[in-house]
């Protein structure tokens, strides 16, 4: 097909039938489409009270194009453009163009420019595919449709007529009898069948064609001379005159559409048990998994390595990532499916598929529900080992590095309290040795702490079940045992000196309270100077305040020290002085101390030094924290307003939604202008928003004036926007279904009433006690099973609420089918007449497509339970449509 192609979902043509260029350009065959398709297009215009003449120029701009397919499709196109332009003309042909794909049909090289400019070829084919679409498209026949369906259609219409034999669209009707024979098969009194002769062509096209247009209102599409005097006629334009017939005989077929429509029927119901028995499987294999893995996730046999619970971490992120994604997706395709069912289910009202117990979408969800919370059980506890064997790993390696410490300490140490050396020692010696071990007793009691905190390491490692805690347990006691030991030793070399220590020379004594003295003020200064350079991190003036009143307290102390520094320095000099006055020989410095009296006097200046600057830093952060006083007090002041405002707007919305008054129009442009007053609000958060940038580049982090965070404004100021939209949209949807449905105001108002009076809870829902006396209220009398029905229509999910919006659908459906129930009870009575009965047949034959159609799909489970076959009386046909409840 080089100009155009159009194909259907369906593929209703075959490829032979594609448009072929050259025989377009075949004079005789141009003739035959120009005269058949203008007859085709005049029979369907004059319903409108109009026709062409020229094929290529009348439809050029686009008008009675768009008119044509408004009267074959019963649809309305776009507005027409009424200006003689060609810009005008090419806008309608391509509304008419855009319709028909929008049918389905892929148009190839068809554009509204050729149409528009006149083009043969193109126009003739754009009207060949309208009629594919329309006229043949949908001839089905035995589950062949289109060109096919209509050639079986001729084929079997013709084959009890001799010297008939149909097996094309070209030659086979050169003769006439064809035509002639669908006529007599039909309408035998309009043709003398058996006076007609094979060899009078002529006679038998014209007699076809004459009875054809006089009694069935199939307009001459041919001439005798067309078909005749051409070797082999055109085939498309044979498809459109037989495609005429066919429609003409078309109710011939009821009885075959409607035994494909119970067929179609039957093959929704078979989808339908499909869908079912899947999710019945994929329920039942989930569940098994759910309950197979439930307990490996449950299972907490602790491991004794970190690489054993590294492992299992390993295999449960595999898990996580390799098993577990499969059966989120089977999860997630089981609820489609299961929603599927039920939209498949509603739209043919039939039951809610139910599925088997302890595999409904809750039992599934529950189901999956304790899986997460044992695989979050599991990881918690992977994570707990984890962190336990990293710490037992952890304590283990402290204790074997306290205990080799400790150790390589005592090292010796039991030797050297052993020595008998007191014995031959002199006076000087004695005091040194004596004071030597009292050096030593301070160390070991230093020790004391280490030998406690192994004691207690070990008996952490075996609290926390250690595997290696029985070859702990041995070098810990090893180590206290040893440490007994040195204690008797200590105390034994103790008591032996003093027994030797006779006389104590006050020079002696002096270097002791020196070295005592010395040692704590020395200590008190480097603490003083460290304390003076530390660097402090504040975040209120609470605790700024609180280090300068600390400072204060120091510089108190500042005399009380002074004093004592001169002190020791009397120390200092009574011993110069004693060793001046009584010519003692200094053989050294201090024995009991290493802190010389200008380390004292040097860091003493320090400490003088470092005091004013630390005042002016405690002052220049005070300035600081008074600032930033000022900025939590500049943002609480607002947003203590906004936080408040914005909950009240969000209640005031909420009431707006429940007690609704007005029109729905009043309603949607009363809730647009409070939206445009919350949008106006937005300066407002815009300032908070510079303030709350103010105190993070300040490096606030707490505000005791309000209790408002901008995460929480910003939260809320969300949800206000939110929540407003989503209300607008629900009463734009509200307007939707009543425009859809063709309520009135009043009822919308009644249906509004009525919900808000049993929402008594004002929640915009109701439950499933409400909702019954809801509908008892409205004149509904239900037993069980029905209302048990009405809930799973306007609560398919089985939520146990009902919206307004589903009470709407709910109530605006129900009046519809009442409405469409009655016609047809009332059509069955005066169809029925003293028989009382009725068939099928009669009622396609007797009543409107609709009301028909719905009367046999209501019936159809009942058909063959009476006396007559096919049929059924008035009491059946009642069942059938209402339910014996309604009887």
């Amino acid at each position: 097909m080089d100009h155009y192609d159009s194909h259907h979902t369906n593929d209703y043509m075959q490829p032979e039938d594609d448009w072929d260029r050259d025989l377009l350009l075949d004079p005789a065959w141009e003739k035959q489409q120009r005269k058949t398709f203008t007859a085709w297009c005049n029979s369907h215009l004059r319903k409108a009270g109009t026709q062409i003449e020229n094929i290529d120029e009348d439809f050029r701009d686009g008008l009675k194009l768009m008119l044509l397919l408004e009267v074959i499709s019963g649809e309305r196109l776009p507005k027409p453009e009424r200006g003689k332009m060609r810009v005008h003309r090419i806008s309608n042909v391509n509304k008419a163009l855009d319709f028909i794909a929008s049918k389905g049909v892929k148009l190839v090289s068809i554009g509204a420019e050729e149409i528009v400019d006149g083009n043969a070829k193109m126009t003739l084919g754009m009207i060949w595919t309208i009629i594919l679409r329309f006229a043949i498209q949908d001839i089905s026949v035995e589950e062949t449709s289109a060109k096919e369906g209509l050639l079986l259609w001729c084929q079997r219409k013709t084959a009890p007529y001799k010297n008939v034999n149909i097996q094309n669209f070209h030659i086979s009707w050169k003769d006439g009898l064809g035509f002639c024979a669908l006529i007599h098969r039909h309408r035998p009194e309009l043709i003398d069948y058996g006076k007609l002769r094979k060899d009078d062509p002529y006679t038998n096209l014209n007699t076809a064609f004459d009875v054809a247009e006089r009694f069935l209102d199939i307009p001459k599409m041919l001439d005798a001379e067309d078909i005749v005097g051409t070797a082999r006629p055109d085939e498309k334009a044979i498809m459109t005159y037989v495609s005429s017939f066919y429609h003409a005989f078309s109710g011939a077929q009821k009885a075959e559409t409607a035994a494909n429509r119970i067929c179609k029927v039957l093959a929704v119901n078979q989808e339908n048990e499909q869908l079912m028995e899947d999710y019945e499987r994929l329920a039942s294999d989930l569940l098994e998994w759910i309950r197979r893995t439930i307990p490996w996730l449950e299972n907490r046999a602790p491991e004794n390595t970190m690489q054993a619970m590294q492992q299992k971490l390993e295999d449960f992120r595999d898990y996580r990532r390799l098993h577990k994604p499969p059966k989120v997706q089977e999860k997630c395709q089981l609820e489609i499916n299961f929603n599927t069912l039920q939209t498949k289910l509603r739209l043919s009202n039939r039951p809610a598929f139910m599925p088997s117990e302890g595999k409904m979408v809750s039992d599934i969800n529950n189901a999956w529900g304790g899986l997460e919370q044992a695989e979050k059980g599991y990881e918690e506890w992977l994570l707990n080992e984890i962190r336990r064997l990293e710490r037992l790993d952890h304590l283990a390696e402290k204790f074997r590095q306290k205990a080799s410490i400790h150790e390589s300490w005592t090292d010796g140490k039991e030797s050297m309290l052993q020595k008998r050396d007191y014995e031959t020692a002199s006076l000087s010696e004695i005091k040194a040795l004596l004071k030597k071990h009292e050096a030593f007793e301070s160390d070991l009691a230093a020790h004391q702490d280490r030998v406690e905190q192994i004691a207690a390491i070990a008996q952490e490692l075996n609290e926390l079940d250690y595997y290696d805690s029985p070859s702990v347990n041995a070098r810990c006691q090893k180590i206290c045992d040893q440490w007994d030991n040195l204690g008797v030793l200590t105390q034994k070399r103790r008591e032996a000196l003093e027994k030797t220590e006779k006389l104590l020379e006050t020079i002696d004594q002096l270097y002791l309270e020196y070295a005592k003295r010395a040692a704590p003020f020395n200590n008190w200064m480097e603490g003083a100077m460290e304390d003076l350079q530390d660097t402090f991190i504040v975040h209120t003036i609470e605790e700024i305040q609180g280090l300068s009143m600390a400072h204060e307290q120091f510089k108190a102390t500042l005399p009380e020290a002074d004093k004592e520094r001169q002190a020791i320095l009397g120390i200092h000099n009574e011993v110069m002085k004693i060793a001046q006055t009584y010519h003692v020989n200094m053989s050294g410095t201090n024995p009991y101390s290493t802190i010389s009296t200008q380390e004292i006097n040097s860091k003493w200046d320090r400490v003088r030094q470092l005091v004013p600057k630390r005042d002016q830093a405690l002052m220049e952060e005070h300035a600081r924290q008074q600032q930033n006083e000022r900025l939590r007090k500049q943002f609480a002041a607002q947003a203590n307003v906004i936080g408040p405002w914005i909950q009240t707007k969000m209640q005031e919305i909420g009431r707006i939604a429940i007690e609704m008054h007005g029109t729905l129009e009043d309603q949607i442009n009363h809730l647009r202008q409070y939206e445009k007053n919350i949008v106006n609000y937005k300066p407002k958060i815009d300032q908070l928003e510079s303030d709350h940038q103010q105190i993070q580049e300040a490096l606030i982090f707490d505000n005791k004036h309000t209790n408002y965070t901008m995460e929480h404004i910003r939260v809320g100021w969300e949800q206000l926007l939110t929540t407003i939209a989503r209300t607008i949209n629900e009463v734009e949807n509200q307007i939707l279904t009543r425009d859809a449905k063709g309520i009135s105001q009043e009822q919308m108002n009644e249906f509004r009433n009525s919900f808000n009076h049993f929402d008594r809870k004002k929640t915009g829902m109701l439950d499933s006690d409400d909702f019954r006396a809801c509908l008892i209220s409205m004149g509904y009398n239900m037993g069980e099973a029905e209302f048990a029905r009405i809930m799973g229509i306007v609560d398919p999910n089985r939520l146990g609420v009902v919206t307004f919006q589903a009470f709407i659908d709910f109530m605006s459906r129900e009046t519809a089918d009442t409405d469409t129930a009655d016609q047809v009870m009332a059509s069955f009575k005066v169809l029925a007449g003293d028989k009382n009965y009725i068939t099928a047949d009669e009622l396609r034959r007797e009543l409107p497509p609709d009301q028909a159609e719905y009367c046999i799909a209501r019936m159809a489970p009942y058909i063959g339970h009476d006396a007559v076959p096919g049929a059924l009386d008035y009491m059946s046909f009642s069942t059938a449509l209402y339910g014996e409840s309604d009887l």
